[in-house]
């Protein structure tokens, strides 16, 4: 799909892989790009708009069918139209690790990394089918494909993603949808230090301080390049992060 002129959305766009994805889709010529967070998205509103995009920022809870509903209608009635939609909006266990996870907080990480998916993703087919068609991109993760003990639940529902991705091959034709996702290693945004509460946990600095750490900007440039390219249906594509010893030694 070309960009140029078109509609997106992007969830979870108030830092990280989101805000990248929505800068990015701005300088390919997006004609809008309507932010979706439960975080202030002011500073990624003026970068879009600096970038060459109408910014609309719709706060949104994606664990919330109601929120989401509200999410493209409110799109629809400003653009007229949808063309893009990044699930990107997510959470891990934070600073506990798997089973002293708080039981609240278990939910909430199935509802807004699995359920916010699949929901936004059916509410968005209606409104893409209406402007001819359409883009998902859904974020999953690295650790969908290994074990990940001390983010058990996280691990689980970036599992579930890529499966929920690979089963939404038939709207391509039903709808005019094509459903992709992305699987990023480790990303140099906030959510790496909220697992240590502020700092990287000690579970994780073997493989931190193992790899070079992704920027933001390369996921959202394999975001781009799966809205692009129209051979890519349910289409999972890994993101990897490249060993320490490769950087040091170049």
């Amino acid at each position: 799909m070309e960009i140029r002129d078109r509609v997106a959305v992007v969830t979870g766009c108030a830092t990280g892989i989101g805000r990248a994805t929505a800068v990015g889709l701005a300088r390919a010529g997006a004609r809008a790009v309507v932010l979706a967070d439960r975080k202030d998205v002011g500073d990624t509103a003026e970068a879009v708009v600096h970038a060459g995009a109408e910014a609309l920022s719709v706060p949104t809870d994606v664990s919330d069918l109601g929120s989401l509903r509200d999410l493209f209608a409110r799109t629809e009635a400003a653009f007229g139209r949808l063309d893009i939609l990044h699930n990107n909006a997510g959470m891990g266990e934070g600073a506990d690790i798997w089973p002293a996870v708080p039981s609240e907080r278990c939910a909430a990480i199935v509802a807004v990394n699995l359920t916010g998916v699949i929901l936004g993703t059916q509410l968005a087919l209606e409104p893409m089918k209406r402007s001819g068609g359409g883009v998902v991109v859904n974020t999953s993760s690295g650790g969908a494909f290994v074990p990940l003990p001390p983010q058990a639940v996280y691990a689980a529902t970036k599992a579930g993603v890529v499966h929920f991705t690979r089963s939404c091959a038939p709207l391509h034709e039903s709808h005019g949808v094509r459903v992709n996702c992305v699987c990023p290693g480790l990303v140099d945004t906030p959510m790496i230090l909220e697992t240590g509460g502020g700092a990287i946990a000690d579970w994780l600095k073997p493989v931190y301080d193992g790899v070079t750490l992704l920027r933001p900007e390369e996921i959202a440039d394999a975001v781009l390049a799966l809205v692009r390219d129209d051979e890519k249906i349910a289409e999972v594509v890994l993101v990897e992060n490249q060993p320490a010893a490769a950087e040091r030694s170049g």
